[in-house]
């Protein structure tokens, strides 16, 4: 079940990074970034306050209260980095730029964790760097150099800052023994914190001049998010789920904001792109070969049928 939750994971990030493009491009950062987060903690709230799950998870020692600060900041801040770089920058270049937080992740699975990579798991590795280049490529035919465009090193940051974040997700979930609601609750509300934090500031020094314009994908970023990282907690609290094969999985929604971006956004030098992109999603089912990723994808139907009444 946890390859399943996953996958729904994926699947919901990439209606996430459609929406998160659509309310940051020509807009105010940082008034978005927090409108999202409080929309995704109230929606999240009322989940548990309506299943009557709210009240039990409330209570968390001193200890937990501290790690799940430090979750919220560094994602916080790796938002940060994405949000202002994707307002500059072609969903098709950040999209597959972040998808490649899971290659990191592997590595710090190997140094933190011990989930040693088998040299097939290598070959992947190595096939989903050569699809990173290729975009570096791609990027430059658009006028982006990865090397002097401030968003491409914004992206970069938080990419690292967000694997960072998915392998103390590990920590919390498989050492320190959090419930996954408990967790997700006041990891919201620290956020909300933070990013309003930030934002009154902003306005108060007058760091900001680009305008906010309200738009109603603000919302479902939010609500969004907290679907797809209510299905990643549960599967990652699973004990026999390795962050080093969820991160992957979780962020092959790299295909899906690809395909849209393209479609809604209207953005050039397709093709190349493509040829990176096959490299990318190459490395990443040499990387999930082992898994038995078909037969998820049809328990995963099932499952839905059976939760949609079909």
């Amino acid at each position: 079940m946890w390859i399943v939750l996953t996958l729904l994971s994926a699947v919901l990030l990439a209606g996430y990074d459609i929406a998160k493009k659509s309310s940051v491009n020509r807009n105010a950062v940082m008034p978005v970034l927090f409108l999202a987060t409080l929309a995704g903690g109230i929606f999240f709230t009322v989940l548990l306050a309506v299943s009557g799950r709210l009240t039990p998870i409330l209570a968390i020692s001193l200890a937990d209260q501290g790690r799940v600060l430090l979750k919220a900041l560094i994602v916080a801040a790796s938002w940060v980095c994405v949000y202002y770089a994707m307002r500059g920058l072609p969903i098709s270049i950040v999209a597959p730029i972040r998808g490649s937080a899971p290659l990191w992740t592997i590595l710090g699975a190997m140094v933190l964790y011990r989930e040693v990579p088998t040299a097939w798991q290598a070959v992947g590795m190595s096939a989903v760097l050569t699809g990173y280049v290729l975009f570096s490529w791609a990027g430059k035919a658009e006028g982006i150099s990865f090397r002097r465009h401030s968003g491409i090193l914004l992206v970069v940051i938080g990419t690292l800052l967000g694997a960072a974040a998915a392998l103390y997700d590990k920590f919390l979930l498989q050492r320190c023994h959090m419930l996954p609601n408990a967790l997700q609750l006041w990891f919201s509300l620290w956020l909300v914190v933070l990013t309003g934090s930030a934002l009154v500031v902003q306005r108060a020094r007058g760091w900001t001049r680009t305008p906010f314009a309200w738009r109603w994908t603000i919302p479902v970023v939010g609500i969004l998010l907290a679907l797809a990282d209510w299905c990643y907690f549960h599967a990652l609290a699973h004990p026999e789920a390795p962050i080093s094969i969820v991160s992957l999985i979780r962020r092959s929604n790299v295909v899906l904001s690809f395909t849209f971006g393209a479609l809604l956004f209207h953005e050039g030098n397709l093709k190349r792109k493509s040829v990176a992109l096959a490299a990318i999603l190459a490395g990443v089912a040499i990387l999930c070969q082992p898994l038995p990723v078909p037969a998820a994808l049809v328990t995963a139907f099932h499952w839905l049928c059976r939760v949609s009444g079909f």
